[in-house]
């Protein structure tokens, strides 16, 4: 039996990457037994800080992490008080500290603006992170891109509650 909030007909389509191939799209819910659209809340806070100019300067990320500290209130957390829902600043891509970590790796990166870069959050168990790396390399390459390397994030997770650090997943950045 089909959930009435979701049927298929709330599905539409939008046009892929080559402008013929079709990905499935959710529509807006509408009312339906007792749910109503009317009482969606959430407790999401966003701050926003930035140069007009486009500059970059390290008082930018100093700035966000402020605003972060002074939306504390707005996040979840449960019994483990360490354990929140999470939450981060989104930057420009920092390319000259991305050249100088992937010259360490071992591969070069084009310039500025020429690359992207992918936050993967992959298993913790060793084969299937495997599995998972080839198949985000697989849907890389199928878009007629070319994947330059991997990074492993460094992480902290002493400063996470112990739940968080129960399902914590290996996180990478791809180029």
């Amino acid at each position: 039996m089909q959930d009435p909030a979701t049927t298929t007909s709330d599905l539409t389509t939008q046009p892929g990457h080559d402008g013929n191939a079709t990905a499935p799209r959710l529509k807006k819910m509408r009312k339906a037994g007792l749910y109503d659209p009317a009482w969606e809340r959430d407790a999401c806070g966003v701050g926003l800080v930035a140069n007009v100019d486009g500059s970059q300067n390290h008082l930018m990320i100093e700035q966000a992490l402020e605003v972060l500290v002074n939306l504390g209130h707005r996040g979840a957390s449960g019994s483990d008080p360490d354990t929140g829902d999470g939450a981060g600043i989104l930057i420009q891509t920092p390319h000259a500290f991305f050249n100088r970590v992937t010259d360490e790796l071992g591969f070069d990166l084009p310039d500025a603006g020429r690359y992207g870069v992918g936050m993967v959050f992959l298993p913790q168990e060793d084969a299937l992170r495997k599995q998972v790396e080839t198949e985000v390399e697989a849907g890389i390459t199928d878009e007629g891109l070319t994947v330059l390397g991997w990074r492993d994030v460094p992480t902290n997770p002493a400063a996470i509650g112990y739940l968080a650090r129960e399902v914590m997943p290996v996180i990478r950045q791809v180029f």
